[in-house]
C-alpha cells in the first residue's frame, strides 16, 4: 500500500507561484511514476506532470516552461509559477506501482489551487 498526503495549495493573485508537495508512505521503493493531475469544476481530470523513477519529465502543454515536477525518497513536488487563472483546479498527487505483475494505482486527497485575476 501506498498513502500520499498533498499540502502546498491555497489562494494566489495570478503570475504569482505556489509549491505543492505530496508526501509518500508506505510501499515507495516500488512506485514507478509519481505525476500531478488536476481537475476544474464541471472538467475531467487532467494529467498535468508525470516523473518516472529515473528522472524523466512529461508536461501537459498547457503547462510547459511554468511548472517543474520533481521526486525524492520523501515524494514528489510541484513547482508552479507564473499561475494563471485556468490554472485554478484541485490538484491530485498520483502514484503507480508495479507489484507481482499488476498495477496499483493511488491517489492523494487533492489540495485546492485558487488563482485570482
Amino acid at each position: 500500500q501506498v498513502q500520499l498526503v498533498e499540502s502546498g495549495g491555497g489562494l494566489v493573485q495570478a503570475g504569482g507561484s505556489l509549491r505543492l508537495s505530496c508526501a509518500a508512505s508506505g510501499s515507495i521503493s516500488s512506485i514507478n511514476i509519481m505525476g500531478w493531475y488536476r481537475q476544474a469544476p464541471g472538467k475531467q481530470r487532467e494529467l498535468v506532470a508525470g516523473i518516472i523513477r529515473g528522472g524523466s519529465t512529461n508536461y501537459a502543454d498547457s503547462v510547459k516552461g511554468r511548472f517543474i515536477i520533481s521526486r525524492d525518497n520523501s515524494g514528489v513536488y510541484l513547482q508552479m509559477n507564473s499561475l494563471k487563472p485556468e490554472d485554478a483546479a484541485v490538484y491530485y498527487c498520483n502514484a503507480r506501482r508495479s507489484w507481482s505483475g499488476s498495477l496499483f494505482v493511488y491517489w492523494g486527497q487533492g489540495t485546492q489551487v485558487t488563482v485570482s485575476s
